[in-house]
């Protein structure tokens, strides 16, 4: 139990270093942070230093192929590759066309962002544009699930009322409608 954190948890992950260390890692209004369970030390990983006011984080993804250690930390419109000590391992900052109401990593290893007017589909390894899906009219999508080749998501249309809908994804990444 983790009682009197500093830093209220707005979204929480957790990631197995080198199969054997676990590490909650949460994002927070002021940045991203970690609890080694193994010691019960709680540390910040990435602070936003270009940032004014609060953040709002989106999605923690743990990188595939580096042991449980390497993460991509969305938040607002952006995402930056740290690892789990806090270090900058990438120097690259994953930038959204517009800032996303959801973002969620998918099996084809590509991050996809749901903004009022488009869905961007970016690479996870390096974050470039792989496809822009733009929608007839702005409205606000959240992503549901992934099951099989399809992707799912919600649109809230009105106080009692919601649509949701589905993209296929065709391997090794492409989306289609």
């Amino acid at each position: 139990s983790f009682g009197e954190l500093h830093h209220r948890p707005l979204l929480v992950d957790l990631t197995i270093e080198e199969s054997s260390r676990l590490k909650v890692i949460y994002g927070s209004a002021e940045g991203f942070h970690a609890v080694d369970l193994d010691s019960a030390s709680v540390y910040d990983i990435y602070l936003p230093k270009h940032t004014q006011g609060p953040i709002i984080p989106h999605c923690i993804v743990t990188l595939p192929n580096s042991n449980g250690m390497q993460l991509l930390l969305c938040y607002d419109n952006e995402g930056v590759y740290v690892n789990t000590i806090g270090k900058v391992s990438k120097n690259i900052v994953l930038q959204w066309g517009e800032m996303p109401t959801s973002v969620a990593y998918i099996g084809t290893g590509q991050i996809m962002g749901w903004g009022n007017k488009a869905i961007e589909i970016r690479s996870v390894e390096s974050g470039h544009l792989d496809g822009v899906f733009m929608h007839k009219k702005a409205q606000r999508l959240k992503f549901l699930c992934e099951r099989n080749d399809k992707v799912f998501f919600s649109s809230a249309k009105g106080a009692s009322s919601c649509q949701i809908y589905f993209m296929t994804l065709n391997k090794p990444g492409m989306a289609n409608w």
